[in-house]
């Protein structure tokens, strides 16, 4: 099955070279009738001197004239909706909170930490001199305490994104390391209608099953969890709609019977078939 992909990259974001018209086509020819674009926007990202371009700004004036003359040719046929990844971290929760505020023509909001102590995970600096058990907690700590003070999102993207640049990546991960914060995260979230999704862009980076690990899905359901978007957190488009069904297997398999769509940051529910 494809699901609308609900996590994706245009040429808007600095570390992708994707048209959003191409990201479209592809969409089309793998069969599927709809897309929130969700390009990044990291507010007060480090930016390395060996990288000067990728600074995951966004022109949003630019974005949304782009958006709005795609949606209009497409519609009825394809339903292309607009969102935005916002990388968040500790110093910019509040900033965050005004910058939503200022943008009610968003349909949809996924927070994401890339960011931890200055360094995105995605670097190998990030893990020199800690264990892959002490990095992971500590990055889980750190969403967690973003998300006690950002609360403007619909949700949470790649819970278990830093597993796929540890150095023992998925191999030693276990859950139970990291069951309290989860515990307190998904209480969090489910108190205010919020939710996760299902990346599957970790299938394309080498890992064995999409964001996030099985256990922590099993988790935010028995917390009573039922707002998931599924998304391919594609930066090519032929990776629009990868490995969804795979996504499809995991959800019903943990008792999922609905995944979710965001219109005007408002949850549709659709019956997985």
């Amino acid at each position: 099955m494809l699901f609308p992909d609900y996590h994706f990259h245009t040429d808007f974001s600095s570390d992708c070279d994707e048209p959003m018209q191409a990201v479209i086509a592809s969409a089309k020819e793998k069969g599927l009738s709809a897309l929130c674009v969700t390009d990044h926007y990291d507010m007060d990202f480090p930016v390395r001197p060996e990288e000067p371009d990728v600074d995951f700004d966004l022109d949003l004036d630019s974005y949304y004239r782009t958006y709005h003359a795609l949606s209009e040719k497409l519609v009825p046929e394809f339903d292309l909706r607009v969102g935005v990844e916002l990388g968040v971290m500790p110093s910019t929760t509040k900033k965050l909170n005004t910058f939503v505020q200022a943008h009610p023509e968003l349909d949809f909001i996924i927070c994401s930490l890339h960011v931890v102590d200055g360094m995105d995970p995605y670097y190998p600096e990030y893990f020199e001199g800690k264990d892959d058990l002490t990095a992971y907690r500590h990055y889980f700590e750190t969403l967690l305490a973003c998300v006690k003070e950002f609360d403007n999102f619909n949700v949470c993207g790649h819970l278990d994104y830093i597993v796929r640049y540890g150095k023992t990546k998925a191999d030693l991960f276990d859950i139970r390391n990291y069951a309290d914060i989860f515990e307190e995260l998904f209480q969090i979230l489910v108190a205010r209608g919020q939710g996760i999704e299902i990346n599957t862009g970790s299938l394309y980076r080498g890992l064995s099953f999409p964001h996030p690990h099985t256990d922590i899905l099993k988790m935010y359901k028995d917390a009573g969890g039922e707002i998931i978007t599924v998304g391919s957190d594609a930066h090519h488009a032929e990776h629009i709609g990868y490995g969804f069904d795979v996504a499809r297997e995991l959800l019903l398999s943990h008792g999922f019977r609905y995944y979710t769509t965001f219109k005007e940051r408002k949850p549709e529910f659709h019956k997985i078939p």
